[in-house]
């Protein structure tokens, strides 16, 4: 193991990369053939520009974690600090100043408004209040950043409210261990809303967020980067349902197709709190139906990929040319990988059971748009015959020609796979900001004024 700030050159790495050993080992993997010679290549759809008006506004939720050494008196003590923002997009301020290029850049960022909610959460031996370890610490601080958390200035709903709408589609046919196994207790149990009591003679506190299972990962006497990756991803995608839940309380879904959610990664939840995604699939397919019947559109949620496999194999098709020696993917062409696709050329897999079953509420797709930029997104699964892998016809997602069309306006000259509210989120996000007015009261009052 290598000392702090110690890294080894260029030469030992290629040197372990030639060795006997690695060379023996890459002979036995799996080899696909190139990309665009005898391998199977993906048949993107070419969509027509759109004739219906795209949404006025985009809301984008990105978040971002760190770890910083701490001082108790014990040693090795470290909290996690977790930022997610929030911001607001006013597409036709946009438009009315893409008239008139360039753009001045201090009345462009007039059109975005942000807000960012930051937390500090305990980490190895960190323990606050009356609590009998850090991870127990942990615990009570999550489920007090939920029930804290201030979204918006017109609601006073939490995003602890809307968690726990999300735990009633937990799946009860596995019980989950105590959060108190560490020190002995051998209960199982099925977590409910607010706080309880482990039914052990010592009765200790249970959190309804206990039930995320983010507790499992922590580490007592090291890093817990991982761990708070999972807290970021959960209030991430809890933010974005919460926005919804807000949306209907105050009877704005008819309003819906006026706005569009970008979040940033997949559609999807990893790891201890992967039950979520299926939670979340449920109650976005309960509100599209209300937006559906209300204005006979789809909610648009976009994932959008910044890096990974789905994004490195689409750069490996960035020049391969089709049958008629044009660019495989054009200008505006679009492909919805299939789960058979998925496993036989991006992550191998033999099993049965669908790609991303257990972990994603949508499914991705390759876009390039009208400037030939790639983006790698997903979309949500907002009906059940949407709910499927098997086919790679757009027809089922009446939402996609917006969301492409939408890409064509927001994607990035600056960075790669990426799309400009997204990075404006991430830059609010990686630098704590002073929380002003809420974003959602600012869209609330701007589609309210357009009823008049």
């Amino acid at each position: 193991m290598s000392y702090e700030g110690e890294f080894a050159s260029y030469r030992p790495l290629q040197r372990i990369a030639d060795s006997n050993q690695v060379q023996g080992l890459l002979k036995r993997a799996k080899r696909l053939p190139v990309v665009g010679s005898t391998g199977r290549l993906p048949e993107p759809s070419h969509l027509e520009p759109l004739t219906v008006d795209l949404p006025e506004f985009v809301v984008a939720i990105d978040g971002s974690s760190a770890e910083i050494d701490v001082s108790t008196g014990y040693p090795g003590s470290r909290i996690g600090y977790v930022t997610v923002a929030s911001v607001l997009l006013n597409l036709r301020l946009v438009d009315i100043l893409d008239e008139d290029r360039p753009v001045d850049p201090v009345r462009f960022r007039a059109t975005e408004e942000a807000d960012t909610i930051p937390a500090a959460l305990p980490g190895s031996n960190v323990v606050t209040r009356d609590y009998p370890s850090a991870r127990d610490s942990f615990r009570a601080e999550l489920y007090d950043l939920l029930q804290d958390a201030e979204v918006d200035e017109d609601d006073d709903s939490t995003l602890l409210e809307t968690f726990e709408i999300l735990l009633r589609h937990k799946p009860t046919e596995r019980l989950q261990r105590c959060p108190y196994e560490y020190d002995g207790c051998q209960e199982t149990m099925l977590v409910g809303p607010g706080l309880s009591d482990c039914s052990c003679s010592k009765r200790r506190v249970i959190f309804s967020t206990d039930a995320l299972r983010i507790h499992e990962g922590f580490r007592e006497d090291s890093s817990n980067l991982e761990m708070l990756s999972e807290v970021m991803q959960v209030w991430e995608r809890i933010m974005l349902v919460h926005l919804l839940l807000c949306f209907e309380r105050k009877g704005l879904l008819s309003k819906a197709n006026k706005v569009a959610f970008f979040v940033d990664g997949p559609l999807a939840v990893f790891g201890h709190p992967a039950w979520l995604s299926a939670a979340i699939k449920v109650e976005l397919q309960r509100l599209n139906a209300i937006v559906r019947r209300e204005t006979g559109a789809d909610l648009i949620i976009v994932g959008i990929e910044k890096s990974g496999s789905f994004v490195q194999h689409f750069e490996d098709l960035a020049g391969v040319k089709g049958g008629d020696d044009a660019l495989l993917f054009g200008e505006r062409t679009c492909f919805l990988p299939t789960d058979d696709y998925i496993k036989s050329r991006i992550i191998y897999s033999n099993s049965d059971k669908r790609y991303g079953e257990a972990t994603y509420f949508g499914r991705k797709f390759f876009y390039r748009t009208d400037n030939l930029s790639r983006v790698v997104g997903s979309i949500p699964f907002l009906d059940e015959e949407q709910d499927s892998l098997d086919s790679s016809d757009l027809s089922r997602y009446r939402q996609l020609p917006a969301v492409c069309a939408l890409l064509d306006k927001l994607v990035s000259s600056r960075f790669a796979n990426s799309v400009s509210p997204i990075i404006a989120a991430h830059a609010h996000a990686a630098i704590p900001f002073t929380l002003g007015a809420k974003v959602l009261h600012r869209l609330a009052v701007a589609l309210m004024r357009d009823e008049k």
